[in-house]
């Protein structure tokens, strides 16, 4: 009788920890960083750093830049590893998206909390964004099972599509009122060779060509304001912003935070893509690091 209340006792004892294994390798798998290749290139001295060199500098400034190419998914595994590090090593954290709007919140805030059903989210992501679900898929899961907070920074793409086909002077009062207060949109001759640097691809004729650095001023500037009133309201908070590589640039929404907060410090992170975005090319005046493959 002995016996067998003893294996028993074995066999019980064996089941809970063969249990408490799986789970935490579920936990594990979950919550994977893959940081073993990851590198990133300093470029204030011009070294290489570990991942998680990359990580303990990130954890001491306010707001993280971190870019990306829309399409590329390894952009997103990128951002998506960053924001794993920061959640595992407890920095308070809160995402900005280029991909959602301000008027947005309300349904970012159910998706977070679990009240808005994926589902329902989907088209409230294609009501703001146009490129494929599953390219930000993982990000917005990973937000929602950590309760990590979504913020919409972007304006309505309406109103910009119109500044960039019309101008800024075409937006009504009505337009205007969806805007921040006090968002201009005076262009510099810096602003636009800037523009011409960032955006390549876009070959426009000089009125359009105008009227596109209109449109991406106006964005760098409502995103810049709604970042700075999250942290009002957040001061403890860090905020990783994922923005297009074009927004990311330190003379993009970086460089309009100084409109609205001198003292707020930050990083930018570009990925690096040769040619345009490399360790040859970049300077302290475009990023902080170049996130390499």
């Amino acid at each position: 009788m002995k016996s067998i209340k003893v294996k028993a006792v074995i066999a019980f004892i064996t089941f809970i920890t063969l249990s408490i294994s799986i789970f935490l390798l579920q936990a594990c798998l979950q919550t994977k960083v893959y940081t073993a290749d990851r590198y990133a290139f300093r470029v204030n001295d011009r070294k290489l750093i570990s991942f998680e060199e990359l990580i303990e500098d990130l954890k001491k400034t306010t707001i993280i830049f971190v870019g990306e190419s829309h399409d590329n998914r390894f952009h997103h595994q990128l951002q998506l590893d960053i924001i794993k590090a920061l959640n595992l090593s407890n920095t308070p954290i809160a995402i900005g998206f280029e991909m959602f709007t301000a008027e947005s919140q309300n349904d970012l805030d159910q998706w977070i909390t679990g009240t808005l059903p994926v589902e329902k989210f989907v088209k409230v992501y294609y009501k703001n964004w146009g490129f494929p679900w599953p390219l930000y898929k993982d990000t917005l899961l990973y937000l929602k099972d950590n309760k990590i907070q979504a913020i919409g920074i972007n304006v309505p793409a309406e109103i910009s599509q119109k500044v960039a086909s019309s101008g800024f002077s075409s937006l009504t009062k009505k337009e205007l009122e969806k805007l921040p207060p006090e968002i201009g949109c005076a262009i510099d001759e810096k602003y636009i060779n800037f523009i011409k640097r960032a955006y390549v691809a876009h070959g426009n004729t000089d009125k359009q060509f105008v009227h596109f650095c209109e449109a991406q001023l106006l964005w760098d500037k409502a995103m810049a304001w709604n970042l700075v009133e999250f942290l009002k309201k957040y001061p403890n908070k860090t905020v990783v912003v994922l923005t297009g590589n074009g927004h990311t640039w330190k003379k993009a929404v970086p460089e309009q935070l100084r409109t609205f907060s001198v003292k707020t410090p930050y990083r930018v992170l570009l990925p690096e893509i040769p040619g345009y975005i490399d360790t040859r090319n970049i300077t302290t005046e475009d990023a902080d690091y170049i996130l390499l493959r």
